[in-house]
């Protein structure tokens, strides 16, 4: 009775992983930079109480870097061969691309604070942190599962 009970736990276990998994992953891969622009302004606008301006000044923003996302992943796929999926970047390319990130990071916070008030802008940046935390933790029980 015992290896029964916990081979249905260990079953119910597996199911609710898989699921999980399968439902956040990816959940803006198959929408255009459009549609992900009004979704995440939509949840900046029902976190933050933004304005009908402060809305369209975000959209335009967020419609930039999705739009800049999407092309870097038309990239990488355009450029990833069966070769080129076990190579690894140079320490100059891992340099630059972290560089780039890091610009594109700034000009956003640049911009946000310009387009939000005080109590607006310390409430993104602990929903960006807050954010952040759980997509590395969720990166670090990825890279586990795989050892």
């Amino acid at each position: 009775m015992k290896k029964l009970m916990m081979i249905a736990i260990a079953l119910l276990t597996l199911n609710a992983t898989a699921q999980d998994k399968g439902h956040k992953k990816g959940a803006f891969k198959d929408l255009s930079a459009e549609e992900v622009a009004t979704l995440k302004t939509k949840k900046m606008t029902l976190h933050l109480d933004l304005t009908e301006s402060q809305q369209a000044q975000v959209k335009a923003l967020v419609l930039e870097d999705a739009k800049f996302n999407e092309k870097q992943r038309a990239t990488r796929k355009e450029h990833k061969t069966d070769d080129d999926r076990n190579k690894k970047l140079s320490k100059e390319e891992r340099y630059a691309m972290v560089n780039a990130q890091l610009d594109r990071k700034i000009e956003m916070k640049k911009q946000m604070k310009s387009i939000l008030n005080a109590e607006q802008y310390e409430k993104w940046e602990i929903w960006l942190a807050k954010n952040g935390k759980m997509k590395q933790e969720k990166r670090k029980g990825h890279r586990s599962d795989k050892n």
